[in-house]
């Protein structure tokens, strides 16, 4: 049973959503933040308010928080920002080409993180985690939206279809990347009740991204408890704001990998070392992407190979060991290139799917020695290193279309 439970949103005035809307702040490089800033309405003045403070100061100095606390006040004060009446929900649109998913904005709750009734599929980092919770912290409310996913099942499906036809628009904007993100809310008491019942027959949920809000969001609520001598359990506190998709509508890009340099070895020697756990053939045509898992793209000095994982170096039992990007790190970045610990080490990159193969093209281009693309990981593959509570290897999946800052916040008083 999942207590997901709707909340008085606050949103941006009417007709100014696309003004005020942004990316997530951990897609954007600071110099990207500064330039979307230049408009002074945009919520990136409130997930990344470094962007306002001299152009050398510290990131996360105490400083940056309180300049989010100001900002975003002052969006509240000027009637930039709003908050709804009354508790509702939102039905999230988004279309990405001839993609369509639709999930519900919420509050998603802690207890049930903290008990894995949310279930988790990557770790998080400390510092990440410290950025977060003093964002939440001092700003007192959830700034961003953790994206959920849970087993499709009818009913839910018919409401999201229902209602995404029948309300009236609330909000709508068109992205950077052309994806178009619509909201619909959900006010009406018996549409209200009708959802919340609906999401109290989900046994639970999945984190697909934001692990760290997710965790920062727990985090926050202990302290709050604590300073608290009258917690009930229902304070906003309690709960977070996500986004809750079924799990038939989410689309996972793959996440490919791009290495600097081959550890001291020739191309030959390479190739030798490769073709001991992987049968290597010529790509029939470049670039390649794979067409099915446990095969492999490699651009190798600029030519393009299809590595297929050989019988038997690999488990097909276990649902992380079967992963892709489990059997390429274990195979050959560990043992064949020395990449033992892909989160820290400076020789490996990431380049998500949405880029393209020709990103990972021009990082050859430009001096790196190999490249693979990955068949993406699936979403069943994900639920399934979810339910026997493992963790997938770092960088494994790529989401798209992602969620828009700015458009929703949870207030947590």
């Amino acid at each position: 049973m999942s207590d997901f439970r709707p909340f008085r949103a606050v949103r941006p005035a009417e007709g100014i959503e696309q003004k005020v809307n942004c990316p997530p702040y951990d897609v954007v490089s600071f110099e990207e933040a500064r330039e979307i800033g230049r408009n002074p309405e945009s919520f990136m003045h409130v997930i990344r308010a470094e962007i306002d403070l001299p152009v050398d100061s510290d990131h996360y100095s105490d400083l940056v928080y309180e300049k989010a606390r100001e900002n975003f006040e002052t969006m509240l004060q000027t009637g930039v920002l709003v908050q709804e009446e009354e508790p509702l929900y939102y039905i999230y649109w988004q279309k990405m080409k001839d993609h369509i998913q639709i999930g519900v904005v919420g509050g998603a709750s802690v207890d049930e993180y903290q008990k894995d009734l949310i279930k988790k599929h990557e770790l998080t980092r400390q510092d990440k985690e410290e950025d977060r919770i003093k964002h939440i912290k001092t700003v007192n409310a959830n700034t961003g939206m953790v994206f959920l996913t849970f087993r499709s099942n009818e009913k839910l499906e018919t409401l999201l279809q229902s209602y995404s036809r029948k309300l009236p628009l609330s909000m709508r904007v068109i992205d950077e990347n052309d994806v178009e993100h619509r909201l619909y809310a959900v006010k009406e008491r018996d549409g209200v009740e009708e959802i919340r019942e609906a999401f109290k027959e989900i046994d639970c949920m999945y984190i697909a991204d934001g692990h760290h809000r997710a965790a920062s969001s727990s985090r926050v609520r202990e302290l709050l408890k604590e300073s608290n001598p009258g917690h009930t359990g229902n304070e906003e506190y309690n709960f977070f704001m996500a986004v809750a998709f079924p799990h038939t509508h989410l689309k996972i890009m793959a996440y490919n990998r791009v290495v600097q340099d081959l550890n001291g070895m020739s191309e030959n020697e390479f190739l030798e070392k490769v073709g001991r756990v992987f049968e290597v053939e010529n790509a029939p045509k470049d670039p390649y992407e794979p067409a099915m898992r446990h095969e492999f793209g490699m651009c190798l000095m600029g030519r393009w190979y299809k590595l297929t994982a050989k019988k038997g170096t690999f488990d097909e039992n276990d649902p992380v060991s079967s992963l892709d990007v489990d059997i390429l790190q274990k195979n050959l970045l560990s043992p064949v290139l020395g990449i033992d610990n892909p989160r820290k080490d400076s020789r490996i990159d990431f380049v998500g799917g949405i880029r393209g193969l020709k990103a990972l093209e021009n990082r050859i281009t430009n001096g790196w020695a190999v490249a693979f693309s990955m068949f993406p990981t699936s979403m069943e593959e994900l639920l399934a290193v979810a339910d026997e509570g493992k963790i997938m290897p770092p960088k494994s999946t790529w989401f798209e279309p992602k969620l828009r800052s700015g458009l929703v916040v949870h207030l947590l008083k």
